[in-house]
């Protein structure tokens, strides 16, 4: 799990870079969840809460830019 201000270092690429691939590992867990061979089901829970994170951040930088 990847803390705030860890995410506020890196820049808008690598946020949407690092967003892509936490919305593909949480569809690689959901269907892990439905066949029933997930280990840890609360790494889903971190999984989205880390992609909300990076939304919030760009999010933020996008209100930052227009409000210049």
């Amino acid at each position: 799990m990847m803390k705030i201000n860890e995410l506020r270092e890196k820049s808008t690429a690598e946020l949407e870079e690092a967003l892509a691939e936490n919305k593909h590992e949480l569809f690689n867990l959901r269907f892990q969840n439905a066949i029933n061979q997930l280990d840890n089901p609360h790494r889903i829970t971190e999984v989205k809460k880390t992609i909300a994170r990076i939304l919030t951040i760009i999010r933020e930088r996008e209100l930052e830019s227009s409000a210049m």
